[in-house]
């Protein structure tokens, strides 16, 4: 049995704005760039709307980790969405590390032209996960 959940696939979430990050991971594909299967994406018109209930429930539900990607810093098309963002997931992150749960959440600015960046970052943290899976 344990056997079994070590060589489980890794699932991650992955809530991507929109107007850039989502926009980039369309952008990788069109390039042809390869990111890990097990990366699920949703798209949300701003990283500000995703709920951390959100956040949690994926990763009750079984994901083994969970990004949220933005626009860069002042340059959200909602002004001030990626602000409310960076203090919600930093909230969310400091819960977790009092749970112990830390390395599953990650934030990311990439634009909507930096493909390479979104397939770096979405890659590195598959990596990391699978790493601390062993």
């Amino acid at each position: 049995m344990a056997e079994s959940i070590k060589n489980k696939n890794i699932e991650i979430v992955g809530f991507a704005c929109s107007y850039c990050s989502f926009k980039a991971s369309e952008m990788a594909g069109s390039l042809r760039m390869k990111y890990p299967e097990g990366v699920k994406l949703i798209e949300v018109p701003c990283s500000s709307r995703v709920d951390p209930a959100f956040i949690i429930k994926a990763l009750i539900e079984g994901a083994d980790g969970v990004f949220v990607a933005g626009c860069h810093p002042g340059d959200c098309h909602f002004i001030k969405g990626n602000y409310y963002t960076r203090r919600k997931i930093a909230a969310l992150k400091e819960m977790f590390n009092a749970f112990s749960i830390d390395g599953r959440l990650r934030l990311f600015w990439v634009s909507a032209s930096e493909a390479r960046r979104f397939v770096d970052k979405v890659t590195d943290m598959y990596n990391n996960i699978k790493e601390k899976k062993k």
